[in-house]
Order: structure tokens, then sequence, then C-alpha cells
């Protein structure tokens, strides 16, 4: 198994539950093996599968994986081995996982780990969070300068305060937004024009050179590529809730 991933607006755990080291990472010329957390956007990125394997997805939205990674601006763009992260908690993680006999409890207990690390560390700011939630629910079709005003916030302290916590900028945060909202979009089957037009682009032109930015791909190509697991709806033929070529099952999007 040899796939190229997406960029996703939410930091992302794979928890590699094979026996041995099944998933391995190529990234900007470095490796990894394991479980890994693969920041904001980061970049040329491809997963590797040695054999048959099985593995946890979890997406994290960036607020929350601020807290229960304890890191943020050191996150984006980047891929580190959950155990650079974690420490040794990463192994205890791994170890009760993969003791558990069946994947609602596997899931049971990501969502009791998950949880305690959230209540351990401090929140982001409420203004940081607010605007993320702003950004996302609009599908990025949102102006910084007005939700600066909505917060109560300058331009300026938002976008150092935004960055700074959830280690991107807001302009960043809403063009990876909007993105996202597009490949939906094009993985659905619509026209490229018509995505371009519901998407905020300016036309087609733009969409292109925001999808080329994102993926190294032309939109038609990125509709039809083998991504990991984007989610049921914008793959329904490629990433069923589980997978059959990897046995992954995922907890989508912890708040």
């Amino acid at each position: 198994m040899d796939i190229d991933m997406v960029a996703h607006p939410s930091v992302t755990l794979l928890i590699d539950l094979s026996e041995e080291e099944c998933l391995v990472y190529d990234t900007h010329g470095r490796h990894e093996r394991g479980s890994v957390v693969i920041g904001l956007i980061p970049g040329d990125l491809r997963a590797t599968g040695r054999g048959a394997g099985t593995c946890l997805q979890i997406r994290l939205e960036p607020a929350t994986a601020a807290a229960v990674l304890g890191a943020s601006t050191e996150l984006s763009g980047t891929v580190v081995t959950l155990e650079d992260v974690w420490g040794r908690d990463a192994g205890r993680a791994e170890d009760r996982l993969r003791a558990a006999t069946s994947w609602d409890e596997r899931f049971t207990i990501a969502q009791e780990i998950l949880g305690r690390r959230l209540d351990a560390h401090p929140p982001v700011d409420p203004e940081v969070a607010y605007t993320w939630r702003r950004t996302l629910t609009s599908r990025g079709r949102v102006r910084v300068d007005g939700l600066a005003d909505e917060v109560g916030w300058s331009r300026k302290r938002l976008w150092s305060r935004f960055r700074s916590q959830l280690g991107i900028t807001p302009k960043r945060a809403t063009r990876l937004v909007r993105f996202d909202h597009a490949a939906h979009l094009l993985a659905a089957g619509r026209a490229v024009a018509s995505v371009a037009t519901e998407s905020g682009y300016v036309d087609q032109s733009h969409l292109h050179r925001e999808v080329k930015a994102f993926t190294g791909l032309t939109p038609t190509a990125m509709a039809v590529a083998p991504w990991l697991a984007i989610d049921d709806i914008a793959w329904p033929a490629l990433s069923p809730t589980r997978s059959p070529v990897t046995g992954s099952d995922r907890i989508s999007d912890l708040r």
C-alpha cells in the first residue's frame, strides 16, 4: 500500500495497532514509523503499509489538538511520532488500544485518553476558538478583519494569538478550509467550474492554483486520487469506515 495523503483542516493521529510497526511515512525526505501525529498542511506526505495492518485514525480540530497534544506551532506542517509528542504515554496508549477486543472498546479507550489529556491542559483563548469555528462553519468564506471585529480584537492581535496557539495564520486557515470544501465537492463528482463558484474562488484558474498548492495535482486528478480516509461522504468508494486494506477505524473530529 502506497498512498499520498491530502491536507485536512485538522490535526490527525494515526495510531498503529499492528503487532509490528506496519505504517511508514515519508515527508520532506524524512521517514517516520509507527504511530504519528500529522500537523496541519504537512505538505508532501506519503503513507506506506508493509503488509496487512491495523490503525486507528483520530482527527482533532486545531483548538482541541493544542491541548490534547500539548503543542501547536511545533506541529504545523510536520509529521512527528506520537512518542515524540506524548513520551511514554504513547506506548501505554498503544498497548491499551491493541489489547482491546472490539472497535467499540477501542473507541471508548481513545475517548477516555483524549478527554483526560484535554482536561489536564488549559484551552486556547475563547476568541481563537471562536475564530476557528467561524472559519469552519463559513467554509473559509469569511474576512479576517470581520472576525477581529466580532471578537473585539485588533487584526494584529488576532493574527498573533491565532498563529501562536494553532500554528497557522487566520488567512491560511481560511484557505485550508475552503480547499477542503472544494475537495469534497470534486470527490463527489461535481464539475470544476461549479465547484469554483460554490467554494468562493474567483474562477477555475484560482481553484486550480489552490489545489495545485495544497496537493501538487490538478482538480481533475485530485478528485479521483486514492487518498487515505478523507471521510465516508467525500470518498464513499475509497474510504469505508473500516478499510479492507488496512483494517483501520477512526474517531473523527473530537471537540
